[in-house]
């Protein structure tokens, strides 16, 4: 029994694992905090490329190109995102304005069916249950403490975000002198090519995950615009955001999107179906295999079941950040376990 665990197993492997269970623990009592750092790794893995860039071509200090960088993304962030909001926010107020009138359109468009003329749906007012939860959503936005909590709580988690994201890009030789100090000397140079692989995939993943979410939000912002569709704006928008949660998603967005063409009739409702078909299926099948495939290098099935298991217990955030930890863990198993049985 001896011989057989010290031949297949070996005490360093065996204490691996109880560490790699422990830490796994402890990071399950503070996932908060470690969704955050292990995001804003993700984000300064996917920056630190053009950081190198500008240390080595403009022969500037890394804490300057770091300052540069961020706070050029951050621009660009919000010059981009300012007309969407201000054209969203606009077309935000008039699709709430409209809703009940939306639904009631909706209703009629079902009762025109044959096999739907005699259910109770007459019966429904969708018009009064929809004011009465707008009305009821509006008193909760408008408690002002709320509000401002959650105002303040976003502001903490973002400028933290920053901070740590600046840090990881200014100081990543010291951040990675640390990380390296955890190894035995044997061990050091195995651990350093584990780190720069898991930075390089997950470096790619911001990139991926942008191209995917524009794709199909300009897919079906466009199609709106040629298909006369009021609110094309906010609803490519809204298209993007949600294609963030798989399946459920991509399915909430098309029926916000449904019932507000609503009035516009079956035909037109149908080409919005075979627009969003379109759309998915693009990402899906052209867009989301390549970029993801290029850059992380992950098999549909292995991101996927990653996002199952961050769904059940991450939140949203896990879910968002999937593939970035599939990446992660896959690279750990490949590295550590893999390569040492072939």
């Amino acid at each position: 029994m001896i011989n057989f665990f010290n031949k297949y197993i070996g005490i360093k492997n065996f204490l691996f694992f109880v560490l790699a269970i422990l830490f796994i623990i402890f990071i399950a009592q503070i996932k908060d905090i470690a969704i955050l750092f292990f995001a804003s790794f993700v984000i300064s893995c996917s920056l630190n490329p053009i950081v190198d860039k500008l240390c080595n071509n403009k022969k500037i200090s890394r804490p300057l190109a770091s300052s540069i960088v961020l706070l050029t993304t951050l621009l660009i962030g919000f010059i981009f995102l300012i007309p969407i909001i201000v054209t969203g926010g606009y077309q935000i107020s008039t699709f709430i304005e409209a809703l009940p009138e939306h639904f009631e359109n909706t209703k009629k468009l079902l009762l025109s069916i044959p096999f739907l003329a005699n259910t109770n749906l007459n019966n429904i007012d969708l018009g009064g249950l929809v004011s009465s939860a707008t009305g009821f959503t509006s008193n909760i936005v408008n408690q002002s403490i709320m509000f401002s909590k959650g105002i303040m709580s976003f502001l903490i988690y973002f400028l933290a975000a920053c901070i740590i994201i600046y840090y990881f890009m200014a100081d990543k030789e010291t951040v990675k002198k640390g990380y390296l100090s955890l190894f035995p000397k044997d061990l050091k140079q195995r651990a350093d090519e584990i780190l720069e692989s898991i930075s390089q995939k997950v470096g790619g993943y911001v990139l991926a995950q942008v191209v995917t979410l524009v794709s199909v939000g300009l897919i079906v912002f466009i199609g709106l615009l040629i298909l006369k569709v009021d609110y094309a704006v906010i609803l490519g928008l809204i298209t993007a955001i949600f294609d963030l949660i798989p399946v459920v998603g991509p399915t909430v967005a098309l029926v916000i999107i449904l019932i507000a063409v609503s009035k516009m009739g079956l035909v037109k409702m149908g080409l919005v179906v075979l627009l969003f078909a379109f759309a998915q299926w693009a990402e899906n099948n052209l867009v989301r295999p390549y970029v993801f495939g290029k850059l992380l290098d992950l098999h549909p099935l292995i991101i996927y079941f990653f996002l199952l298991i961050t769904a059940q217990y991450l939140g949203l955030v896990g879910v968002i950040f999937a593939p970035a930890i599939a990446a992660t863990v896959c690279v750990l198993i490949e590295e550590l376990y893999i390569k040492n049985i072939n």
